[in-house]
């Protein structure tokens, strides 16, 4: 499988992994420190993926706030 995830600002990574671990920890959800997850249950990966996004777009709505054409 093809890995689609480039990063627009690579500067960008060390944010997102922060973020992971941040949403992984709130749900409870144990992350290895060395990067390997290969045991995480789907769901569980999922619901990372479902807080990271939802974080994103509150930060995308609180930065457009305001703005108006």
């Amino acid at each position: 499988m093809a890995n689609n995830n480039t990063l627009v600002v690579p500067q960008a990574k060390a944010a997102l992994n922060q973020m992971k671990f941040e949403v992984a920890q709130q749900l409870g959800i144990p992350l290895q420190p060395d990067g390997y997850n290969g045991n995480l249950a789907t769901r569980d990966a999922g619901s990372i993926g479902g807080g990271i996004t939802k974080r994103l777009v509150q930060m995308a709505e609180q930065q457009l706030q305001g703005f108006q054409r």
